[in-house]
């Protein structure tokens, strides 16, 4: 890591910078695993992961999109960084509510900003400390440096880090002794995260090889993460330090260092292993062919206009419910494979945060999952969020029987026909809007591989790679998964997989 000093510094988040390194390396998972417990410990952090999170109910696709940010964060391009930072305050600003003891919090919260962006860098430098790698006093300078950057980039007018090293580790210690409790995220991770993880999409036709390695990995993780927390913090949260787990945890830091410098590049690249993990993941830098159309002057202006006239509009939302209502052909006998029951459509696509019923935090969570992978401007990604607020409404309506706010399995089983309402066909016509970006009218594979990081032939329910969908044909489709009716891999890979 010192070679990176004699590296050009005028730009703090660039090609040259130490962090634009480490996120591209396989051992930054050690580095965000502690400190998303750290993190989590932090009673504001840890309320909004409780309750607006997918990271227990979908931990995969939460990794992926996680890494795809730090990537975009320190992406060569100053744009695509401000692009970024941009579209996390927007969702961040949304993920707002109350913890089990009425406190406030707020995604946006900028003392939590800063305590995010401070674990990241206290267990960078644990890192490198329990793997042997020594950081003098410039380097570790310069790395303090760049997360001062990082947070600049994402909280501009928020809260910051102490101007020095010495006062960040008084801050450091004060917020660990001080603001820290024994949050419910803890234990969940802790406790459910490493030990129930699902299979990476890899290996998920395989479930008795995923579950014997996980047996093994799932308390080993554990352990190192406990064993590497503060001391004061472990006594705090009641997390005992096995005998032996010291020494686990200094092989498990030195293997990762020494696999770095010892193997090809290529093979401990980040990128490298989540392809592996998930075939389907293809990193797309914020500046891809996408946004560089919706950069184009006065394209955000088009690309909320349609070039069928309302009438003709009207007919194809007609046309859409009708053919929905309309049993598609090999899927309406009770045993075909392609028929999802109630209870497991609920559990795998609708309970997005994995808490057993459904409210708003769930479809926010699928709104935040196609803003994501489309990489939208604020406009679409305001119009996209008002249609699932919208549907929000009218399924608390129709399905919320006993007035508590939120649906019950029960519920949904017992009115599954009121899913397909008006509202969800605004959000399908919406997803087609800001899908078909040449706003041509149709969707083609370029477009749809986009959206679902697949091409056409990886979904049962599609055609061939050559296929182009129209409207009222992606809209059927749309509206047959969400209410149920019948499985898509596309869809299933965006909403339902982990």
């Amino acid at each position: 890591m010192s070679d990176a000093v004699s590296e050009d510094f005028t730009d703090p988040l660039g090609p040259g910078s130490m962090l634009h390194e480490l996120t591209r390396q396989t051992r930054w998972g050690l580095v965000a695993t502690r400190a998303i417990v750290l993190e989590a410990a932090h009673p504001q952090i840890g309320a909004a992961l409780m309750t607006n999170s997918t990271f227990v109910a979908h931990p995969w696709r939460r990794l992926r999109n996680t890494v795809l940010s730090a990537q975009r964060m320190v992406d060569p391009d100053k744009q695509v960084r401000q692009r970024e930072a941009a579209r996390l305050n927007r969702l961040h600003a949304r993920i707002t509510g109350t913890d089990g003891e009425g406190r406030p919090f707020n995604a946006a919260d900028s003392e939590a900003r800063a305590w995010v962006v401070a674990t990241l860098f206290e267990s960078t430098v644990t890192m490198c400390r329990l793997s042997g790698e020594s950081l003098d006093g410039p380097v570790l300078d310069r790395l303090y440096a760049e997360f001062q950057a990082f947070l600049a980039l994402m909280d501009p007018y928020g809260g910051k880090l102490p101007p020095t090293l010495r006062e960040f580790w008084r801050y450091y210690a004060s917020v660990v002794e001080e603001r820290l409790e024994n949050t419910e995220a803890v234990h969940v991770i802790l406790d459910r995260l490493f030990a129930q993880v699902p299979a990476p999409p890899m290996l998920r036709d395989q479930p008795a090889v995923w579950a014997a390695g996980r047996a093994l990995a799932g308390p080993a993780a554990t352990a190192i993460v406990v064993a590497s927390l503060p001391e004061s913090l472990r006594a705090r949260l009641g997390l005992a330090e096995l005998p032996g787990t010291r020494t686990l945890m200094h092989a498990a830091y030195l293997s990762t260092r020494l696999a770095t410098r010892l193997l090809p590049e290529a093979w401990t690249r980040l990128d490298t292993v989540m392809t592996m993990l998930d075939p389907a993941y293809a990193p797309r830098r914020g500046g891809d062919a996408q946004a560089g159309l919706r950069a184009l002057p006065g394209l955000d202006v088009l690309s909320g206009l349609h070039v069928l006239p309302g009438l003709r509009r009207g007919a194809a939302k007609a046309g859409a419910l009708l053919r929905l209502l309309t049993p598609v052909p090999g899927t309406a006998a009770s045993g075909d494979s392609a028929v999802r029951s109630a209870s497991r459509f609920f559990s795998e696509v609708l309970d997005q945060t994995g808490d057993g019923h459904l409210d708003w935090p769930d479809l926010a969570a699928m709104a935040r999952e196609i803003a994501t992978r489309l990489d939208l401007d604020a406009q679409d990604e305001d119009r996209l969020f008002a249609a699932f607020a919208d549907w929000w409404r009218e399924l608390q309506k129709e399905l919320d029987t006993d007035g508590d706010g939120r649906i019950t399995g029960h519920e949904y089983a017992a009115a599954t026909a009121a899913m397909a309402g008006s509202a969800l066909i605004r959000i399908a016509e919406v997803l087609f809007d800001i899908t078909d970006t040449d706003d041509d009218q149709t969707i083609d594979a370029r477009e749809y591989q986009a959206l679902f990081r697949t091409a056409f032939d990886h979904d049962p329910g599609g055609g061939d790679a050559g296929e182009r969908l129209t409207r009222g044909e992606f809209v059927r489709r749309f509206l047959s998964f969400m209410a149920g009716r019948r499985h898509s891999g596309a869809y299933d890979q965006m909403f339902a997989q982990s």
